[in-house]
C-alpha cells in the first residue's frame, strides 16, 4: 500500500505596488499647491470683475488704474 499526496500549485502573477510615504506626501503637496493656485486665480478674477463693475466699465477701470499707479 502506498500513500500518495498530491500538492496543487496555483500559478499566476501578482502585481504588488509599493509606494513610499514620501511619494504620497509629494502627491498631496502637489495637489494642495494646485488647489491654492486655482483659488488665487478665482479670487483675482473676482476682484477684477468687481473693479470693472465699481468703476463703470473697462475704459474707466483702466483709466483709474493708471491714475492710481502714476499717483495722479
Amino acid at each position: 500500500m502506498t500513500n500518495n499526496t498530491r500538492i496543487g500549485r496555483k500559478t499566476g502573477t501578482a502585481v504588488v505596488e509599493k509606494s513610499n510615504v514620501s511619494t504620497e506626501v509629494s502627491k498631496v503637496s502637489i495637489t494642495f499647491v494646485a488647489v491654492l493656485g486655482v483659488a488665487v486665480g478665482v479670487w483675482s478674477l473676482a476682484c477684477i470683475v468687481g473693479g470693472l463693475i465699481a468703476s463703470g466699465g473697462p475704459l474707466e477701470f483702466v483709466g483709474a488704474w493708471f491714475k492710481a499707479v502714476s499717483g495722479m
